[in-house]
């Protein structure tokens, strides 16, 4: 079986034709994981007899290929939970031996996946090259002479080696995203708390959390949505509200920002420079809209992520670690979580002010755009390199990452093509908190018309998350007097459409502006009555019904194609002594002809 594909689609449909079993998948997974050196990947593996019996275990039970992740082979980075093997977060010395599962592996072991093995970090999660490890530095699958990215580099280089379906990283200032634009990978930052974080060695525990890698956005999707979900035992664990997660944008047009030129960087890049005018250019190709946004408010958060208090945060979690084993850490990672000693609590409700400043700036932005569109880095760097100024180098590389936690964003990193020499290039898409859906979504579309991507596309419901599909027939039409009433709620137009034949329209007398009403007549069988639907989001679909003056209402009403969804309806006594203007087909063609008598 060595030619076998690991991506979720091609395990299924192996499993299906029975062509393999998981056993042997897994018994596959660790023939090539046997074939190159333990280290620098893996700081510890599940033992191969136990993963088969495991695999074996789902096979006999007859129930278990419903599971989303049936036979999945999974790996963990060595800073998260896993039963009866050593926690290490890349330190020897503080190693020790958890009880039980971390919550999101134990979700994703439910559901049929297999974990493999614990990963290669930079040491505490502290990073973004990888190489700051007593177990071995990582280097990018496409050359071993230039850095994997970290801090979760094994979790990358695992999935980018063919060595398993998905890894899991973790992501505080950009772990889950630069290993991923360094290995040609999918790395999804979920929005904090969305995974449980319980069992995770905390790097910022108000800003941690767990990440995902694939080899395509349907598999993080996938993923994402087996192992999300609220854990009450988990302080910063959430659930999105209602139109948290609302993205009527995807509807049709969608508007992304990227900087002005004065705020890009490249650090002397010119192919990195090239590879993201490209993918603006693409992005644009596939329904995209550019808007040019002042990054400077992101930028001055990003920069408070190191220089500012919340380093503090990491010497919280190792505080007493430090006291009798710091010589046994990393130099680097040492001198970075020792200088939070300067920082007062002064220091940092000064901080929290500032932040709270800069993301009243990034509101006025997000206003302007629904995703903000960014090189997931500006360049990348040599083992060599980053050997030689580990620090500046490092931050380079959070440039465009450091931010997203700070202000509370969701992120996917997506593959965007090769700079001459075969080094990958990437881009990060970045949305709201809980956009997490809609990103992937876009993400997939992107990478789907720039590569040969295996697998399905990403398939979300009928209608943008977040949203209840309204159609409207009559003065909130596009252009028409209301229509401010959808787009001041920040409602986007799905489509244009026809009702059913059973569907009769009239012009009522003495609304103000004027307005049709729309009945239903099971007797009646016409060409329909043209409406158009618009994706208004959860939260604020409400203050909109409240708007409705009688007689109109909001019921429910029945699409040419089969679909019912929300719609202005008319109470039956209005239409007493009203024009009918079924004939008319629409509110549009009957103002045209009324136009046209006067």
């Amino acid at each position: 079986m060595p030619n076998i594909a690991l991506n979720l689609g091609a395990l299924r449909e192996l499993y299906r034709s029975r062509e393999a079993r998981p056993s042997e998948v897994v018994a596959e997974v660790y023939h090539r994981i046997s074939a190159g050196p333990l280290d620098p990947v893996w700081i510890s593996l599940i033992p191969r007899e136990l993963a088969i019996a495991r695999a074996r275990k789902l096979e006999a039970d007859s129930l278990a290929a419903a599971r989303p992740l049936f036979g999945v082979p999974f790996a963990i980075k060595d800073n998260i939970d896993v039963a009866g093997i050593a926690t290490t977060a890349g330190c020897p010395a503080y190693s020790y031996l958890p009880s039980g599962n971390a919550t999101v592996v134990q979700t994703l072991v439910d559901a049929g996946a297999i974990p493999i093995g614990k990963t290669n970090l930079d040491q505490f999660a502290t990073g973004l090259v990888g190489t700051r490890s007593p177990y071995g530095a990582n280097a990018s699958v496409f050359d071993p002479r230039y850095i994997s990215g970290g801090s979760s580099a094994g979790s990358a280089v695992a999935v980018a080696s063919g060595l398993v379906s998905f890894s899991l990283g973790s992501d505080t200032a950009g772990s889950g995203r630069v290993p991923a634009a360094f290995n040609n990978l999918i790395g999804l930052k979920p929005t904090r708390g969305l995974l449980s974080s319980l069992g995770l060695v905390p790097a910022c525990r108000t800003l941690d959390c767990v990440s995902i890698f694939t080899q395509t956005c349907h598999d993080a999707h996938t993923v994402l949505q087996t192992a999300r979900g609220f854990d009450p035992l988990d302080p910063f664990s959430r659930a999105p509200g209602p139109g948290q997660d609302a993205a009527p944008w995807l509807a049709g047009t969608f508007r992304f920002g990227v900087p002005s030129a004065a705020h890009l960087e490249f650090f002397g890049d010119d192919e990195a420079a090239v590879l993201y005018q490209r993918s603006i250019e693409a992005l644009q190709a596939v329904g995209g809209e550019k808007v040019e946004i002042d990054f400077a408010p992101f930028r001055a958060a990003a920069d408070l992520l190191y220089s500012g208090p919340w380093v503090a945060e990491r010497l919280a979690e190792l505080r007493d670690f430090m006291g009798t084993h710091a010589a046994e850490m990393d130099p680097t990672v040492r001198q970075i979580i020792s200088g939070a000693d300067r920082h007062s609590a002064v220091d940092s409700f000064k901080a929290v002010y500032r932040l709270a400043e800069l993301r009243r700036a990034t509101e006025a932005e997000w206003r302007r755009m629904d995703v903000l569109v960014l090189p997931t880095t500006g360049t990348i760097y040599t083992r060599e390199q980053v050997a030689a100024d580990p620090i500046r180098l490092n931050t380079n590389l959070g440039y465009y990452t450091n931010f997203v936690n700070l202000l509370d964003l969701a992120a996917v990193a997506v593959p965007a093509g090769f700079r001459p020499d075969g080094l990958p290039f990437g881009i990060s898409i970045i949305g709201q908190a809980f956009s997490d859906e809609a990103l992937l979504a876009v993400a997939d579309r992107y990478h789907r018309s720039q590569a040969a991507v295996p697998g399905p596309p990403v398939e979300l419901e009928r209608f943008p998350p977040g949203c209840v599909p309204l159609a409207v027939v009559g003065a909130h039409l596009s252009g028409e007097q209301l229509n401010w009433q959808l787009t001041e709620r920040g409602a986007r137009r799905i489509k244009s459409c026809r009702t059913a034949p059973q569907y009769r329209l009239y012009a009522l007398d003495r609304t103000v502006p004027p307005k049709p009403g729309l009945v239903r007549d099971d007797t009646f069988r016409g060409h329909g009555i043209e409406v158009e639907v618009w994706a208004v989001p959860d939260d604020r679909f409400g203050s909109f019904v409240a708007e409705v003056p009688p007689p109109l209402g909001i019921g429910s009403v029945l699409l040419d194609n089969g679909e019912t969804v929300k719609c202005f309806i008319c109470e039956p006594y209005a239409i007493a002594g009203a024009t009918e203007i079924t004939r008319f087909g629409g509110w549009r063609s009957y103002l045209s002809h009324a136009a046209t008598m006067r």
